[in-house]
This record gives C-alpha cells, sequence and structure tokens, in this order.
C-alpha cells in the first residue's frame, strides 16, 4: 500500500491582450497543467489580476493562439477588462478593490 498525494484538477490558464484601435482582445497564451503554472506564474510576477472562471477559461481555450476572441465573448471580457481598469484605480487612490463581476456566459450567447 502506497501513501499518494491528492491529485488536484488539471489547471487551465488562457491569457489575454488587447491593444489600442484593435477590433477585439486577442488569445497570447493558454495550456493546461504545468503550462497553466507557468501562465499563471509570469502573470502574478508581472502584476496582472488573475480572475477564475472554469466556464469562460474552457470557452476561451477553444480559440487559436493569435486569434482574437468570438463577438459572443465581447460583453464578458469587456467586463473583465472593466474591472481591472476599476482595480487599477482603487489602487493608486487607495480605496478598497472592486468585486469581481459575474462571468457566466448566458446560453442565449454562446
Amino acid at each position: 500500500m502506497t501513501d499518494e498525494l491528492p491529485r488536484r484538477p488539471l489547471q487551465q490558464a488562457v491569457a489575454l491582450t488587447y491593444e489600442n484601435g484593435a477590433p477585439a482582445p486577442k488569445v497570447v497564451a493558454k495550456g493546461r497543467g504545468l503550462v497553466a503554472e507557468q501562465i499563471i506564474g509570469v502573470a502574478l510576477e508581472a502584476g496582472v489580476f488573475i480572475h477564475e472562471s472554469k466556464e469562460l477559461v474552457s470557452l476561451l481555450m477553444d480559440i487559436d493562439l493569435d486569434q482574437q476572441i468570438p463577438p459572443t465573448l465581447y460583453r464578458t471580457i469587456a467586463e473583465l477588462l472593466a474591472w481591472l481598469y476599476h482595480i487599477e484605480s482603487a489602487q493608486k487612490s487607495g480605496l478598497p478593490l472592486p468585486a469581481a463581476p459575474d462571468t457566466s456566459i448566458p446560453l442565449t450567447e454562446i
């Protein structure tokens, strides 16, 4: 009989970027397991806020690298970008951080 450590569920991560003037954000990194951990580690080191949403990550994992997000995700991603803007503003002014937006995707948008 061996003592095994409990296995963590396979983690996934997706990194997006948005450049001013671009029609939509695009996927710049994605992966599972160790790759996901590296994506999250790089983001944390860079001071990037991380938002957890298994449903959203699952949808973003289907997008090819360097491709823009589909129009069905515009609203959800826009709400996340607005939240990040509010976080940055709150940090600069010393105000409390805002609550994360609800990133559940209505079935009518998929």
